[in-house]
């Protein structure tokens, strides 16, 4: 996937929105300020960070050309470089899964028309 496919892929999910943090890091929130993914992370080449469950952290960060995210690995977020380590499909099921983590601890009055189902 392209950077801008995936921009498209984020924006298509429910509430999500993006802006520009940090100079030139295209980042997709939900519910204002809760980010879920970010593109041009790291470099400006299309590097990708997103939020994983924690369960799944440490499988992922073994796996080649995934690596913690800076500032963020607490809080258990990756970074890929491209080209990405993950198939087309794979991708956007991780970008879903990051996008719903997020939608979970938002308060339930927020969470309204962000939950999708399974």
């Amino acid at each position: 996937m392209t950077a801008d496919q995936i921009a498209a892929f984020c924006l298509q999910l429910p509430g999500a929105r993006e802006g520009l943090k940090w100079g030139s890091n295209r980042v997709f929130s939900v519910a204002g300020n809760k980010m879920f993914a970010i593109l041009d992370f790291v470099d400006k080449d299309g590097g990708l960070a997103f939020k994983v469950g924690s369960e799944l952290f440490l499988g992922y960060v073994d796996r080649p050309g995934i690596r913690p995210a800076p500032y963020l690995a607490r809080a258990h977020w990756i970074v890929m470089a491209r080209p990405y380590p993950m198939k087309a499909a794979e991708l956007r099921e991780a970008l879903v899964r990051s996008h719903q983590l997020v939608v979970a601890r938002l308060p339930k009055r927020q969470r309204l028309g962000l939950v999708l189902d399974a």
